[in-house]
């Protein structure tokens, strides 16, 4: 283990991220709010926190191996996450103290969409940015970022890239060098935002408000600056843009790359985990707003289409948008909505979840073994897409399944045993290890009313989904720190 180089690394990233905490000082100084003393303090706190670590080892050059990607990753996303919760715990709208500002921190970071805050419309409108940004920065991983300038500096990334990529198959890459692939799927991620905020803009928002919610749409974070989130709009139009943009953030960046250069759209719908992420969806939406219609939640069928629509593709591309309180539905309608959460988006995107692609795998896994069951001699390959996946892969997905749902289990355990009804737990296990946000009972509309113990716990499940188990799990394994 290279200690001084991941020390290296991590003053260096710091740095970088304190100057993100002066972005909403001119937004607090345009509306007198105040806050531009906390978001300074903050600044100046993370900046020479980072001089502290980088100064004594700045002269240290060396290539990162994959076992110090992986430190780097785990440690930076905890430091990131404690240092992203000063602006809130030092401002006093909201009056947060260090479990609810560390728990807004993860969940901006890790595009889950939880949150601790209640009068979101009241707050000052530089920390209300600060949130959206958070969860902008996270979306494609500020790891990335720093993969496209760690070489300049003389570091080099690949080994934090296949740390931080979510999906099963990371050694694909874009372009030859991974320094290019970083910046291509930034250049995507930001031509994406600029979008989407204006279309926002020309369907009604305000300037603030369209920015603020292309950051947490294309991030898949479902932050807003209201409470009632975009049904505090009430737009149809503006759900529509929603709707399509989510549906775009959840699909493998990649594929957005591709499609660019070859300017052709039919690269979506080549795609085997594309065709399926959109099936999926398709029958969750078609499903939810039958279920609405037929329920009486809604007396009219096109507005129980409008709301099924939304909910199920905010709901299954881990977005976390609401229009409606979906957790109060009857039915079912909650429930399935929250089991589409599992599957999320596909890798590759600033979706959660377990992805499509493994989703995808797991079932072909298991017909696999039923055709074996009759033929037992057989040789029966996985394909996606025409071609065959080697075990290597399909193993690989059977053991992140499985250490998913054992993380699942014990973390649901535990909030149990602290005295969290099941309902709650389960939902909340599921929203925050999903990247989702909002769950059922007692976390439906919020997460301010749990225990302080019960939001640490969470913190930690939506770090574990965010870096997909196996980042952080690989950490408490004894070969992992053998020499």
């Amino acid at each position: 283990m290279q200690l001084k180089i991941i020390q290296r690394v991590l003053g260096i990233l710091l740095m970088l991220f304190s100057i993100t905490q002066l972005t909403p000082i001119p937004i607090s100084l345009y509306d007198g709010d105040g806050q531009m003393t906390p978001f300074f303090m903050a600044f100046l706190l993370t900046l020479i926190a980072g001089l502290l670590m980088w100064f004594p080892v700045r002269h240290i050059e060396q290539d990162l191996r994959l076992r110090d990607g992986f430190l780097i990753v785990a440690m930076f996303w905890l430091v990131l996450s404690l240092f992203g919760a000063i602006p809130l715990m030092l401002s006093g709208s909201p009056n947060l103290d260090l479990v609810d500002a560390v728990f807004e921190s993860v969940s901006g970071l890790t595009t889950t969409g939880a949150t601790v805050i209640t009068g979101l419309d009241q707050l000052p409108r530089s920390v209300l940015y600060y949130r959206q940004q958070l969860q902008w920065l996270g979306g494609m991983g500020i790891i990335v970022l720093a993969v496209a300038v760690l070489p300049m500096l003389g570091i080099g990334g690949m080994q934090l890239y296949r740390a931080e990529t979510p999906g099963p198959m990371k050694d694909n890459k874009l372009t030859p060098r991974i320094t290019e692939t970083a910046k291509a799927l930034w250049f995507i991620y930001l031509g994406l935002t600029v979008t989407c905020a204006l279309a926002y803009w020309l369907a009604g928002m305000s300037l603030f408000d369209a920015i603020a919610h292309s950051f947490s749409t294309i991030a898949i974070g479902g932050f807003s600056p209201y409470d009632e989130s975009i049904g505090y709009f009430d737009n149809a139009v503006i759900e529509c843009i929603a709707i399509i943009f989510m549906l775009l953030a959840g699909i493998n960046f990649s594929l957005h790359f591709i499609a660019w250069r070859n300017m052709s759209a039919s690269i979506y719908m080549a795609d085997a985990e594309t065709r399926t992420y959109f099936s999926i969806l398709l029958f969750t939406a078609v499903l939810t707003s039958a279920l609405l219609y037929r329920l009486h939640v809604t007396s009219e069928p096109g507005d129980a289409i409008i709301t099924g629509i939304f909910q199920a593709i905010s709901i299954g591309t881990t977005t976390g948008f609401t229009t409606e309180a979906f957790y109060l539905w009857p039915g079912a309608i909650p429930v399935i909505l929250i089991f589409s959460s599992f599957v999320g988006g596909c890798a590759g995107s600033t979706a959660g979840g377990i992805k499509v692609i493994r989703f995808l795998l797991l079932i072909k896994q298991g017909n696999r073994e039923i055709k074996r069951l009759i033929h037992p001699n057989a040789i029966i390959p996985i394909k996606v897409g025409g071609k065959p996946l080697s075990d290597k892969v399909v193993s690989a997905v059977w053991g992140f399944f499985s250490a998913y749902v054992a993380s699942f289990v014990v973390i649901m355990v535990v909030l149990m045993i602290s005295g969290m009804d099941q309902v709650t737990a389960f939902s909340a296990v599921a929203a925050t290890m999903n990247n989702l946000g909002p769950g059922m009972g007692e976390v439906g509309p919020h997460y301010a009313d749990i225990s302080d113990f019960a939001k640490w716990v969470l913190s930690f499940a939506m770090l574990l989904g965010r870096l997909e188990v196996f980042t952080l799990l690989v950490l408490v394994s004894i070969t992992f720190w053998r020499k």
